[in-house]
């Protein structure tokens, strides 16, 4: 785990009142891709899609605007965004007065760039675009029902990772017993997985063990989801594969990392836990 130090989570903080850049802090991606011995060039394609559903500020007038917002920050970035910083960020806007959504756009992509170290996309919504939006559920086999007992301690154990035929399929896999540990605070992280694939069929009692040995994983989402592409990647050496977690949030914030054997199609469909 990174250097906690600096990390601002689980510990008290002041919120800003005024526009506060300085606040966001960066994570190395290189800690946690150690663990996994990942070095460029990375095996996966992807980015991490948050929504942020408490954005706030002031127009010119000093009327309160609200609106909800979409920012994609790529795979490729050199540091994950620490999540209590990104929200002490934008409640800085809360009390700023803002020219309007092209200048609060402007600015948070400038920031959230620095931050990251490579160009993060940010989209907001406001009020008038909300009954366009929908809640979705997870599309795919849902392996959740299987028939299981799990005895002593959940682990990731990669060697619960086999197929169990040589026929190549395509097909997907999805779970909502996903759940992780924040490795700076400890709480539980809640989400739903989808595992896409081509190649041999995967065993999915083998894989429900799997995910289920999440549960006590200390890390952040983003490592979760590259852990989950690397073990299921390096074991079952699938022709294609896309793994894809959609976190519940917290502090108005949710994180969905994607990773893809593929350049992905990136879409942002908010599923029903959300």
């Amino acid at each position: 785990m990174a250097n906690s130090d600096h990390i601002l989570l689980g510990k008290p903080v002041d919120y800003p009142e005024q526009y506060a850049p300085d606040v966001l802090c960066a994570v190395p991606r290189q800690i946690g891709r150690e663990a996994l011995g990942l070095s460029q060039p990375l095996p996966f394609f992807g980015v991490d899609i948050w929504n942020a559903y408490e954005l706030s500020w002031l127009d010119l007038h000093g009327k309160p605007q609200v609106a909800v917002g979409e920012i994609i920050v790529p795979c490729e970035s050199p540091n994950l965004i620490e999540s209590k910083s990104l929200k002490l960020y934008f409640n800085s806007f809360n009390l700023t007065r803002i020219a309007g959504i092209d200048e609060f756009v402007e600015r948070t992509e400038r920031d959230l760039s620095a931050c990251a170290g490579a160009p993060v996309s940010v989209r907001v919504r406001l009020p008038k675009d909300w009954a366009s939006e929908s809640l979705h559920c997870v599309e795919g086999v849902l392996i959740d029902n299987l028939t299981l007992t799990v005895d002593g301690e959940p682990v990731a154990d990669p060697r619960f990772l086999k197929t169990c035929s040589g026929e190549i399929i395509e097909e997907t896999l999805t779970s909502n017993l996903l759940r992780s540990c924040c490795p700076v605070t400890g709480q539980p992280d809640w989400a739903s997985v989808v595992i896409h694939y081509r190649g041999k069929a995967i065993d999915r009692e083998g894989l429900l063990r799997y995910i289920i040995g999440f549960r006590k994983q200390h890390e952040f989402h983003e490592q979760c989801v590259e852990r989950l592409f690397c073990d299921i990647r390096r074991q079952l050496e699938p022709d294609l594969l896309g793994v894809q977690a959609r976190y519940t949030r917290r502090g108005g914030l949710d994180i969905n990392p994607l990773r893809t054997t593929e350049t992905p199609v990136i879409t942002n469909r908010r599923w029903y836990r959300q």
